[in-house]
């Protein structure tokens, strides 16, 4: 027993330091265990003659000692080797101070919630300037010369440059994207709009919208009724009804509003319906042969419809935002109750 034990003291002095936590726990359950090989010898020693058990003894102490002391060495070393590791990684040009997350502005999560949606349709992203020219924000869009949006109470004209004004609306982008661009056209066109407003609660001088255009043969309203579904259950939810009334744009014939049920009563009736169970949130129509022909493309071989919303208004029914000014004063109190998305 004894030359058991000088062995497995010489074997645990030269061990060598494992290279992580598992490879050290091996090594206390091959020496430390119940079944480990310092417990077998301890239950050996019961069987060793009586003037031999002193000695066996302390030899059988030392061992414990040694391999224990081994272990905790090995234990201390590797944990030194990751702290190091762990001041390695870290960057010391950051602040000792952490800083918070910033939010996404409501508005942009519905613009790209709204994009996602009609991209996964094929709809690519059209953008053009803010600042326009008549003939893309009314006159190729058939407004007649006196239609009220051209009255100064409405449009934001540059009053050394009577055709200049700022966009009312981003259907100027289908304009020039149709001018352009031959058939098929299928397009989403976002960005922010003038109208010389009040400010109140319920308006601004400046909002966003988001307009689709879809121009190709054989198009039709079943076409553009079937976008408005699809659209109004991945944005509003799998229950969301739509109904379609008849309405009057310039630029669409024929043209509808459409409403959706209520996300907030179900449709049973509430403030943000007025009792009525149905919510406007959009305005679309066929395009205009005239407004086809306008902009190059032939009304007798090709149809479209086309579609617009506001973004405020979808942002009002997604979070129940019942003032359209916390949109634009940059309040951190209204902002900060939107999580960074991305």
């Amino acid at each position: 027993m004894k030359d058991q034990i000088q062995n497995l003291l010489s074997e645990v002095r030269d061990l060598m330091r494992p290279e992580n936590g598992d490879e050290l726990e091996s090594l206390r359950l091959k020496y430390l265990s119940k079944k480990g090989l310092l417990n077998r010898l301890m239950a050996d020693f019961k069987s060793v003659p009586n003037e031999q058990k002193r000695e066996i003894g302390k030899m059988l102490n030392e061992l414990k000692e040694t391999v224990t002391q081994k272990i905790e060495t090995f234990r201390a070393e590797l944990e030194a080797q990751q702290h190091d590791e762990e001041l390695q990684s870290i960057d010391l040009s950051r602040t000792a101070y952490p800083l918070p997350l910033g939010t996404r502005h409501p508005l942009s999560l519905v613009r790209e919630q709204v994009i996602d949606i009609f991209s996964r349709l094929g709809f690519n992203v059209a953008e053009g300037p803010e600042i326009e020219d008549d003939w893309h924000v009314f006159e190729s869009l058939n407004f007649p010369d006196d239609h009220p949006a051209r009255d100064m109470q409405d449009t934001f004209f540059i009053s050394h440059q009577p055709e200049i004004l700022l966009r009312t609306h981003t259907s100027s982008v289908q304009s020039r994207v149709m001018q352009t661009t031959q058939p098929p056209i299928r397009i989403i066109c976002p960005g922010r709009v003038y109208r010389n407003e009040a400010v109140s609660a319920r308006a601004h001088c400046f909002f966003h919208q988001v307009e689709a255009l879809y121009v190709a043969e054989k198009v039709s309203f079943a076409d553009l009724r079937q976008v408005l579904i699809h659209f109004a259950r991945e944005m509003f939810g799998e229950n969301t009804r739509i109904r379609l009334r008849p309405s009057y744009f310039p630029f669409t014939e024929p043209s509808a509003e459409m409403d959706i049920s209520c996300n907030i009563c179900g449709g049973t009736g509430c403030n943000l319906c007025k009792g009525t169970g149905w919510v406007e949130i959009l305005g679309c129509g066929m395009v205009d042969s005239a407004v086809l022909d306008a902009c190059g493309i032939d009304s007798t071989k090709y149809s479209g419809y086309a579609l617009g919303m506001g973004l405020e208004r979808i942002a009002n029914l997604k979070y129940s935002v019942s003032d359209l000014r916390l949109f634009s004063e940059n309040d951190l109190r209204f902002l900060e109750q939107f999580e960074s998305a991305r």
